[in-house]
């Protein structure tokens, strides 16, 4: 063995104090929305199975994974039956998986029933979705959780893995939650069931809401400047905050997790692509062009493409449609947070007078959101081109039921002629309700939209993002 086992019993303990009857310190009072599924998780696996919480670097896996150890401690679970590793740790990653799982075995006195394994950054373990699978196939009595910077690539050990794992993907804090974690007062905004109940809402409710909401707005922007991510969302300078999340997110995942994990050894061509696509957030990929501009082959940007979306930088959305229109088509690139753009570019408070560029932003913000809740119902996103370059940029498919988004992230309050693409998409498809996210907090209520029966919720950007944060919106 590379190290004593007292070297490494003395390590355990200082990760697992519950051991010695200590607690975790620091963990926040509250917890995200997607808690609720670790805590389903915790009750009763599905099939047995291991849990993945999949997302990037710093947006809280190892909270949630302490969270969800602080739970079972209150419902009575033996402290030696929990054991937690990061495997981010030098010397676990050399000792091996199955080695501190001896050590674990041999260290604590067994109580008979269920044990809990806690893994913190999984992708540091060699083969670690075959050693998994083997341990959720065999050990019938230990529940695994782990988390990680990436979503496993296809590949031959992936595949024999499929059905051994749940994955919950943790996204950066949405507007909700970063209000919650700065302890900003959120209870002047009225809580909501559903987004739909709004298609019943008189014009007067519309009218005071929107009043209520004017607060947000200011909120909102600082959001879209510092971030989704814990830290950054807490430091109060915003250049600090986009200064730590270039040095210690984005530029750690680039050249240091692409390099460890992947291989990758054209990282200055790697980091361009993704310099590309901060530039151009919110559009259409034409590979052609960025091939073109970054002088690299096909080939190797579109592996680049598939590295970013793996590891939680970007999401990619395919055109609506079937067949060969969607497989020809283009793909529309997001960011993974609306605040990774303007840190990259170097733009601060001055982004929130560039019109054009700050509607890209909001528009990856309110993508961000609407994605996060409905991520785990397995709903399909795409965008919508048709003639005369009419577009919806958003496209959710909820078991067959189409709900379109338009973002309109502009003073003027919106009118029907500048919907023209959502009430094409909404005739042609038999769409009778779509949205229509909006800047001005005054901007709220329900709008016809041409003949059709086709009508529009206006709803700010600060709202929308608000409301589908909270835990309970399901619509």
């Amino acid at each position: 063995m590379i190290a004593s086992s007292s070297d490494l019993i003395a390590v355990l303990r200082r990760y697992n104090p519950w051991w010695s009857g200590g607690r975790v310190q620091g963990l926040p009072s509250w917890r995200r929305a997607v808690f609720r599924d670790i805590r389903s998780w915790l009750d009763s696996p599905p099939g047995g199975r291991a849990l993945l919480v999949s997302g990037a670097r710093q947006t809280g896996k190892t909270t949630l994974l302490l969270q969800a150890i602080e739970e079972l401690l209150a419902q009575g679970v033996q402290p030696e039956s929990i054991l937690y590793v990061t495997l981010d740790h030098p010397l676990f990653k050399l000792v091996g998986l199955d080695a501190l799982l001896d050590l674990w075995q041999d260290l604590a006195p067994r109580h008979g029933g269920v044990e809990y394994l806690f893994l913190d950054e999984i992708q540091a373990a060699k083969d670690w979705q075959v050693w998994l699978k083997h341990q959720v196939d065999f050990r019938k009595n230990l529940r695994i959780a782990v988390t990680g910077s990436a979503t496993p690539l296809a590949s031959d050990s992936v595949e024999s893995g499929v059905g051994r794992w749940q994955t919950v993907r943790l996204a950066t804090l949405s507007f909700y939650e970063y209000l919650k974690i700065r302890r900003e007062p959120v209870d002047f905004i009225p809580e909501l069931p559903t987004l739909t109940v709004l298609f019943q809402r008189p014009q007067s409710w519309f009218m005071h809401v929107a009043e209520a909401a004017r607060p947000l707005v200011g909120h909102f922007h600082d959001y879209l400047l510092r971030g989704g991510f814990p830290q950054s969302a807490l430091i109060a300078d915003i250049a600090l905050a986009q200064k730590l999340l270039r040095e210690d997110i984005v530029d750690k995942v680039l050249k240091r997790d692409m390099t460890a994990q992947y291989g990758v050894r054209r990282v200055i061509e790697l980091e361009q692509t993704f310099l590309y696509l901060c530039l151009h957030d919110g559009g259409l990929l034409d590979m052609q062009t960025l091939c073109g501009a970054l002088e690299v082959k096909k080939p190797t940007a579109g592996g680049f493409i598939d590295l970013l979306e793996a590891t939680h930088l970007i999401y990619r959305l395919r055109p609506f449609g079937y067949g060969k229109e969607v497989l020809r088509g283009k793909s529309k690139i997001y960011l993974a947070d609306p605040a990774i753009a303007p840190a990259v570019m170097l733009r601060g408070r001055e982004l929130l007078e560039d019109a054009a560029l700050l509607g890209q932003v909001v528009e990856c913000a309110f993508f961000k959101h609407v994605f996060s809740r409905y991520y785990q119902q397995s709903i399909s996103f795409s965008y919508w081109r048709g003639k005369k370059d009419l577009e919806v940029d958003i496209v959710a498919d909820i078991g067959g039921r189409l709900v379109p988004f338009e973002v309109k992230y502009r003073g003027a309050r919106v009118g029907a002629a500048e919907l023209r693409g959502l009430a094409r998409f909404c005739e042609e498809r038999g769409v009778a309700r779509c949205y229509a996210i909006t800047r001005d907090a005054a901007d709220f209520g329900l709008l016809p939209l041409g003949e059709s029966g086709v009508t529009a919720l206006k709803i700010p950007a600060a709202l929308a993002c608000f409301w589908l944060g909270q835990s309970e919106v399901m619509g």
